[in-house]
């Protein structure tokens, strides 16, 4: 596991990236990352674009507050994933712009939100299923994604944004920006692009051992 300072760092700078770039705005989001005695998370109604490493807050595998600021409102669906999938790192949580407009216009499908559009769509996030709008921080939507957590890389809240899971928290972003930038191409194309053949997806898993 990594060093917690190191941790602290990377939630910072994957933070202000995200909020520099516009993938989340105003105190919307948030990061979290596992440790081996508990977890790291972005405190509660905090900028991602302005964290301080110190302020971030510390939570035990009891669930008990330890140190920092006060921890951000979704840490039940952050547990539920780490509980379910002991391979994921870090959680990372925006309102991304393309995608929370894509639960306006209406997804492609509730248990796929995108057809597979991009080679990188399919190798780095894979299906992404929606979860039907719920107040944020509901105990309802922690209790789906724990349905979910060890079948898909993430959910998309309907008019709330995407929750990407991956071994590290620069990873989950790295996933959560692919996501967002194919529903980007997807709102951006009328007639609505062609998913990639069966044959193409088949040539992906034997190369690469993805699946869709």
């Amino acid at each position: 596991m990594s060093n917690e300072n190191t941790l602290r760092e990377e939630i910072c700078d994957v933070g202000a990236s995200l909020y520099t770039r516009g993938y989340t705005v105003g105190s919307a989001g948030n990061i979290s990352a596992r440790l081996d005695d508990g977890w790291l998370i972005t405190p509660t109604d905090a900028c991602l674009g302005r964290l301080d490493p110190a302020a971030i807050a510390k939570v035990s595998l009891a669930g008990d507050w330890v140190s920092g600021d006060k921890p951000s409102k979704t840490l039940a669906l952050h547990r539920q994933v780490y509980d379910r999938n002991p391979g994921v790192g870090g959680v990372v949580h925006t309102h991304s712009t393309h995608l929370v407009a894509l639960t306006l216009a209406g997804v492609w499908q509730e248990d796929m939100i995108l057809p597979p559009l991009t080679p990188y769509q399919v190798m780095k996030v894979g299906r992404i299923p929606q979860i039907a709008y719920e107040r944020p921080g509901s105990p309802k939507v922690a209790e789906r994604v724990a349905q979910l957590a060890n079948l898909v890389r993430g959910v998309m809240l309907e008019r709330l944004g995407p929750v990407i899971w991956e071994s590290s928290v620069s990873k989950a972003s790295y996933a959560l920006e692919e996501l967002e930038e194919t529903a980007r191409l997807w709102l951006m194309n009328q007639p609505r692009p062609t998913p990639l053949p069966q044959s193409a997806l088949d040539e992906l898993h034997e190369v690469f051992g993805v699946q869709w």
